[in-house]
């Protein structure tokens, strides 16, 4: 693992080169900018890293690069009115292609210059010692050339490629110091740029650019991009080490945000609530699989994250998989992975699923009641035979997983209509933890909305105080069929409206209002349908505030689209 004092060495290195360097991952995202793209940009790295380099480059080829493996050398970018020369180059590790770099240096002010230089003899003398300034500053060796071949042009960093000083070389004709290979540029007029050559034995990567006058070809520009071509490799090199330890820090700050879930922040005083988590904190010691009930919105996850925590497992890894977002034809290889050439565009060397992943830790099956009967079964042989086989391939592995699976469905009303699988059931079901829903516990809504509150006060940067009488009334009147997902949206919905210090009626939603109309519905029917009757009621509502909008609606009853849409047909709405 590389020391934790190299990224400081590796940034000083690249931000004292006078060249632009960015490099991007295989999905194009940007992991490192130096100094001079800070720069250029005008924005900070911490703004840049992590973003798609097609945010700030929209014609970028750095894509196409990795694409077809081949460097674009020849390129010359307008940008920001000024002139740039770019290299790109697909980064290579072990033979897999997984990113591309691209260096790139702004030569207006050069030309510029050169041009001035040639057009106005009263300034020349001033004009040359601010190009002298402005070369030397380079790290990299700039040379030119008129007509006749004389050097009229040149910086320290190319004349130590000979031992010589500036001074040695200025005003002699280029072959009596080298037999160059950019004077060429003056025959044939084209630029190019990150070609190999070698100058006085070293390998280099260099650019050369003719220099026109009124459009005629009066001298060439040469320039060294890379002192050693090894340099070039090296970069990749360093590149590569960067991009280990950003991912090795993503972990560890994914690991350490996984700490904050533990059964502490779980709030609720209500005594049948107490007890599921004093139940949950004593089952999370042990490796039995656990199937946490309950229903949207209600915490299913934040038990599962809670458990792990508690766990011995809690340095492994956190692997989630919800069943009802993958779609079913990749939900296997998903979950168990694939080998190489298993399918049409499979990954070259294969790819890790879940189980895989979760390997020493543990893995959560949220929604694992809409997981189709196919895989239910294969799911079922992992329970029991502790191993796996990736698609396409014939060799099991082992794995070491703990499993915590959820639902909001009916497992019982499923096993009987063939839905589920009854002996993937029984082995789900060692330890059941059923959440109950906001309703059954309503005297645990004030804690609820103080903890949002604060919460929220630190977002948006204010400082509310509490909610009045009438609101709260409102809010206990509510049937919650969102659960607490739905009273975290009321609450931010209202610091979104609010002015003042205090939550009010009229910060809250037009639907909750509909729970009025439910207390003459008591005795009507069995709870279950009492509550579908309430929950039918809701959802009309709340479409009728969004308009119809289905994403506005779900958004206001704190639950998913596709929740919403498996509601609207159980209740038979007009989708």
């Amino acid at each position: 693992m590389v020391e934790l004092s190299t990224p400081i060495k590796l940034h000083n290195v690249f931000d004292s080169t006078s060249n632009a360097v960015l490099a991007v991952n295989r999905s194009g995202i940007i992991i490192y900018c130096n100094r001079q793209v800070e720069k250029f940009l005008d924005f900070p790295s911490g703004e840049i890293i992590g973003k798609h380099v097609k945010d700030f480059f929209p014609t970028t080829g750095l894509l196409e690069v990795m694409e077809n493996g081949r460097p674009q050398i020849d390129t010359r970018l307008a940008l920001k009115n000024g002139t740039y020369l770019s290299n790109r180059n697909p980064i290579v590790i072990n033979g897999k292609i997984v990113g591309a770099v691209a260096v790139f240096q702004d030569v207006t002010k050069i030309q510029n210059i050169i041009d001035e230089l040639t057009t106005n003899n009263e300034k020349n003398t001033e004009l040359k010692e601010m190009l002298t300034n402005i070369l030397e500053l380079s790290s990299d060796g700039i040379i030119a050339v008129n007509r006749d071949y004389i050097i009229t042009m040149a910086n320290q960093a190319f004349a130590s490629f000979f031992n010589k000083k500036v001074d040695d070389i200025i005003g002699q004709h280029v072959k009596k110091v080298y037999n160059p290979i950019f004077p060429q540029a003056m025959e044939t007029g084209q630029s190019e740029y990150g070609y190999v050559t070698t100058l006085n034995g070293h390998e280099i990567i260099a650019n050369r650019v003719p220099i026109r006058k009124n459009g005629k070809i009066v001298g060439a520009l040469g320039t060294v991009v890379f002192k050693n071509i090894s340099d070039l490799y090296a970069l990749s090199e360093k590149i590569n080490n960067l991009r280990s330890q950003l991912d090795f820090y993503k972990g560890e700050l994914k690991r350490a945000q996984r700490s904050k879930f533990t059964f502490d922040q779980i709030i609720g005083k209500n005594p049948a609530f107490a007890a599921l988590k004093k139940t949950a904190r004593r089952v999370a010691q042990n490796q039995s699989t656990i199937l946490i009930r309950g229903e949207s919105g209600t915490g299913k996850e934040l038990f599962a994250h809670a458990i792990y925590t508690e766990s011995e497992r809690k340095n492994g890894p956190f692997v989630k998989v919800n069943c009802a977002a993958i779609p079913e034809n990749l939900l296997e290889s998903e979950l168990f992975g694939y080998r190489e050439g298993a399918f049409t565009g499979a990954q070259k060397g294969g790819h890790a699923g879940k189980f895989e992943l979760a390997h020493k830790g543990v893995i959560f099956l949220d929604e694992i009641g809409d997981m189709p009967l196919l895989m239910q079964a294969k799911i079922l042989r992992v329970l029991q035979e502790k191993e796996i086989e990736r698609l396409g391939d014939t060799k099991p592995k082992r794995v070491n997983v703990r499993v915590i699976a959820a639902t909001n469905r009916n497992l019982e009303e499923m096993v009987a209509q063939g839905e589920f699988r009854r002996d993937l059931y029984y082995r789900i079901n060692v330890v059941s933890l059923n959440i109950p829903p906001l309703r059954d516990r309503i005297e645990d809504l004030e804690l609820l909305l103080q903890h949002f509150i604060e919460r929220f006060n630190k977002q948006f940067g204010v400082r509310v105080t509490g909610i009045d009488q009438e609101a709260l009334a409102v809010l206990r009147n509510h049937r919650w069929p969102g659960n607490i997902r739905e009273l975290e949206n009321v609450v931010e919905r209202a610091f979104n409206i609010l002015e003042g210090k205090t939550v009010n009626k009229e910060h809250l939603p037009l639907y909750l209002f509909s729970a009025q109309k439910y207390r003459g519905l008591k005795n009507r029917g069995s709870l279950h349908q009492l509550v579908e009757e309430i929950e039918r009621e809701a959802i009309s509502d709340a479409l009728k505030t969004c308009s119809g909008n289905k994403n506005q609606t779900a958004a206001l009853l704190g639950i998913s689209r596709a929740g919403l849409y498996k509601k609207l047909k159980r209740y038979k709405f007009d989708i």
